[in-house]
């Protein structure tokens, strides 16, 4: 008799052949240049960019730190959070979106975000690239090891296989098609997964929804549970000494709910500001086909944003109601998702829809080795080191890069109790804080200068390893989101150094007083240009 755990199988491996020959089928085209290698030759449509922005962006954080985080303290940090980055989403692609993409074809042809940065400011040093690929290269391993902390968890609560040697395996994949494939296969395979995350999310909401017996009796089973339901409050499990929660005569014990007052509305609003400096989001700006569609993009990407999370906060509290004392820890807990899906779902279909979870990781992970492997190769080898360094060379230190962040990411997740939120809110504040006023500032103050470029990118990142440290353990006012008070704090130092340094070369102004009707930045005629040198390309291949 065939065994459910089988099919489940199946459909994962499925799952995992047809990404891999995605990365096969673009390997061609992708490792023809290095501007197709890392930004697909700006010839990426609206429904492409949108969604693989999003799916890169959210990962297996979206599947399963979020509803974890629902259910084991309630909708109030969980409902918070995604507002916030719903908010963050939109803002990004309109105020960041169109005039990152024509800022940078006019500064130079910029393909990478530290690369945009050090054209902007015309920094023949490459100072800023430098200091912006090292932040990327952090940050990102550290991103990457949550990614493979979701795999391995993944399988080892599917089918109570060993986490570290599933989580190791899954990793290997993800690095085999980044490896080959390069950016493009990254764009189309996460529009895929970004369309798998979608169903996924839905069917297992609904399913959730249904099993407990509709929206009326979950929401009654919830509200008996104090500040469940409360935006202003939030559930207080009550642990034992192990840390886990109690449990008596079948129900799971919580105390008295705690206050979450204006402070921490706002701190987990803040992570809205993070979207202002995430590269894996920015390049999909880059390399977009035409910054005429931005706009439909921007629609695509908000609703899916908007949908997704939604269903994610509402699968966690639904959770609860569904299974009230599976699970006793909020790492333990960011398995719900996948356990509903067992519970509910026939085994094939099962496995569909948790790939969407491997999808999400698989989408984030690639996103980040692939920008971590751009940085290096791009603005530190061929920036700094080998000015003169070919293609050929640039992509071969990349292809180095990917294996150390491959290698640092599998040590971050080694330790199988990791919450994903945490690891995640970690990474995504030092790049927010690092890049985000930064890119503000490039795109709408002139006087804006390299000394201030400089200046906030490493405060910021100083910021956010102080607050998150040695600040926020302070708890009370001093325990806010440390994105918030590090994106202030690199907005000043942007902003007071450049004032009191020399202003910007009067060739960095004209560029910035006619970036947005400058012919260079004309984007259909540069994705001509850009389709043509590829027809010529092929042609002499082919003689």
């Amino acid at each position: 008799m065939v065994t459910k755990d089988f099919w489940v199988l199946l459909a994962m491996v499925l799952y995992f052949v047809t990404m891999l020959s995605i990365g096969f089928a673009y390997s061609k085209r992708s490792n023809s240049s290095a501007k197709q290698y890392f930004a697909g030759g700006r010839g990426v449509g609206p429904w492409l960019t949108a969604l693989s922005a999003e799916a890169s962006d959210m990962s297996g954080w979206l599947l399963m730190g979020l509803p974890g985080l629902a259910y084991f303290t309630g909708a109030a940090d969980a409902m918070w959070t995604a507002i916030g980055l719903a908010i963050g989403t939109y803002l990004n692609w309109k105020l960041v979106a169109r005039r990152l993409r024509r800022y940078s074809v006019v500064a130079g042809d910029a393909i990478t975000v530290p690369d945009f940065f050090s054209k902007r400011f015309h920094d023949r040093k490459n100072v800023i690239s430098t200091i912006a690929a090292l932040i990327i290269l952090v940050f990102f391993c550290v991103y990457v090891g949550s990614c493979f902390v979701t795999v391995g968890k993944l399988f080892s609560t599917l089918f109570g296989w060993d986490y570290h040697l599933t989580m190791v395996i899954g990793a290997a994949v993800v690095f085999a098609y980044t490896l080959i494939g390069g950016y493009l296969s990254v764009v189309v395979t996460d529009f895929i997964q970004g369309m798998l995350m979608f169903f996924a999310l839905a069917v297992v909401f609904i399913g959730s929804v249904a099993s407990v017996g509709g929206v009326d009796n979950t929401v009654a089973f919830l509200r008996g549970i104090p500040g469940f339901l409360d935006g202003t409050h939030t559930a207080t499990p009550v642990l034992d000494a192990m840390g886990q929660q109690i449990v008596r005569d079948g129900q799971a014990v919580f105390g008295s709910p705690t206050d979450y007052g204006i402070i921490s509305i706002v701190s987990m609003l803040a992570w809205g500001l993070g979207y202002f400096g995430m590269p894996q989001v920015l390049v999909r700006f880059l390399s977009i086909r035409s910054s005429e569609e931005i706009r439909k993009s921007r629609i695509i990407a908000t609703t899916w944003c908007v949908i997704s999370l939604t269903c994610g906060v509402c699968i966690g509290l639904a959770g609860r109601a569904m299974m009230p004392t599976q699970f006793a820890t909020q790492a333990t807990a960011e398995n719900v998702f996948i356990v509903i899906a067992q519970a509910l779902l026939p085994s094939f279909l099962c496995g569909i829809v948790v790939s969407g979870i491997f999808a999400a990781s698989m989408s984030s992970s690639s996103s980040y080795l692939i920008i971590g492997a751009s940085a290096v190769g791009e603005n530190i080898y061929r920036g700094v080191i080998n000015r003169k360094a070919s293609d050929r060379q640039v992509m071969r230190v990349a292809r180095g890069t990917l294996l150390v962040m491959f290698l640092f990411g599998i040590f971050v997740a080694f330790d199988q109790n990791s919450s994903i939120f945490q690891v995640v809110s970690y990474a995504w504040a030092g790049l927010g804080a690092s890049f985000g006023p930064l890119m503000l500032t490039s795109l709408y103050w002139r006087r804006t200068n390299k000394y201030g470029a400089i200046a906030g990118m490493l405060s910021g990142t100083a910021m956010v390893l102080i607050w998150h440290n040695l600040v926020k353990p302070l708890g009370g006012v001093w325990g806010i989101y440390e994105l918030l008070p590090a994106f202030i704090v690199s907005l000043l130092f942007i902003v007071v150094v450049s004032l009191l340094t020399p202003a910007p070369e009067a060739e960095v102004l004209h560029e910035f007083d006619h970036y947005l009707d400058d012919p260079k930045g004309d984007d259909m005629i540069d994705s001509t240009l850009a389709s043509n040198m590829e027809v010529e390309e092929e042609r002499r291949e082919e003689l």
